[in-house]
């Protein structure tokens, strides 16, 4: 699998270091509820088709990034920094 850096390019899967899906852009608020914390550390969807990961850059730029794949056939769709993801949630 090849993944498209926006810094750096189209390179191999192994530069990359897979952190899992992408719901850790959206983490509750230290003050929030313990039932807010139990959804966030234990329930996962796990989805056929499209889904979002996080992936870091390790062997590169060191850029995080969300990869948006289909979980059927690995194809990605799109690759974009983390930062820009988590600026356009605020």
């Amino acid at each position: 699998m090849r993944i498209q850096c926006p810094l750096c390019g189209e390179r191999d899967m192994r530069e990359f270091y897979y952190q899992g899906a992408a719901v850790a852009l959206s983490r509750p608020a230290p003050d929030a509820g313990a039932d807010a914390w139990n959804d966030y550390v234990h329930d996962r969807e796990n989805p056929a088709g499209e889904t979002q990961d996080l992936w870091h850059h390790t062997s590169g730029c060191s850029a995080w990034l969300v990869v948006t794949r289909s979980t059927l056939t690995h194809e990605i769709f799109k690759t974009e920094l983390a930062s820009n993801v988590t600026r356009a949630k605020a």
